[in-house]
């Protein structure tokens, strides 16, 4: 589609996150995607496509996505990883419509998608910072290589479409206030303020990630950048008995 002609028109997104599927789930979602298909333009997951990370999981995922008949961009979480079958996952859901991002972006009806994993580190005056043990400094410099490449898919929309929209797409959270609802000992881990940064520096229209399944839906970054937690449990608990999120962009 070409991205200069649909410019000032919008789309509809949604958007889940966690649905960790199962061995189990095979022919349930596929009415749910057909639903989806009819209330929006593109479709959104971020993270945790499986359950325990094996390609069995994504096969069934793969199967059920045929039914969905708009265009999917999806990155993969911490489940998606479990096994080391990351690669193996990403290789069996990806087709031509279904774009599996890792530091990468897709133009889809008008709107630049960049998409990383992201990873944790903490929030605001509480973000670890890079010091002290080799161990410390690695967990840090994971959350500091998902920012840049996040970046660098965000500048690649920018030097391809000049003034396209962009919305990112992450399993993570780049903010406190999309996890409030979790245990605060945990918030190292679902998420990193990192991540913010190049979101608020590029402009991007909207964030979207999961991970915090006991989270809150919506918050905002400086500049007005509009955050979606749409872990499904957390979508589950706002109402939505068909979980997915829906924003027009």
């Amino acid at each position: 589609m070409d991205a200069e002609n649909t410019e000032d028109k919008k789309i509809r997104i949604a958007a889940v996150a966690d649905i960790h599927i199962t061995d189990t789930d095979k022919n349930k979602w596929a009415e749910y995607f057909k639903e989806v298909s009819r209330k929006a333009d593109v479709l959104l997951i971020c993270g945790d496509l499986t359950n325990t990370g094996d390609e069995s999981e994504a096969k069934i995922l793969c199967d059920e996505l045929k039914s969905c008949t708009i265009p999917v961009v999806a990155v993969l979480g911490n489940h998606d990883h479990e096994k080391g079958r990351q690669k193996l996952i990403r290789q069996t859901v990806q087709s031509e419509n279904v774009h599996i991002l890792d530091g990468e972006a897709v133009v889809i009806g008008g709107v630049g998608f960049a998409g990383v994993k992201g990873f944790g580190g903490g929030f605001d005056n509480y973000m670890l910072s890079m010091f002290g043990e080799d161990a410390m400094k690695a967990f840090v410099q994971e959350a500091v290589n998902e920012a840049l490449h996040l970046d660098r898919a965000l500048a690649r929309i920018d030097q391809q479409h000049e003034h396209l929209k962009k919305v990112a797409i992450m399993h993570y959270a780049p903010m406190l206030d999309t996890v409030k609802g979790e245990p605060e000992p945990i918030y190292p881990f679902l998420g990193s303020s990192r991540l913010a940064e190049p979101l608020i520096r590029r402009q991007v229209a909207a964030v979207f990630h999961g991970h915090a399944h006991m989270g809150t839906l919506e918050g905002t970054l400086a500049g007005g950048v509009k955050v979606f937690n749409v872990a499904k449990p957390v979508l589950l608990k706002a109402g939505y008995e068909m979980p997915f999120y829906v924003v027009e962009i």
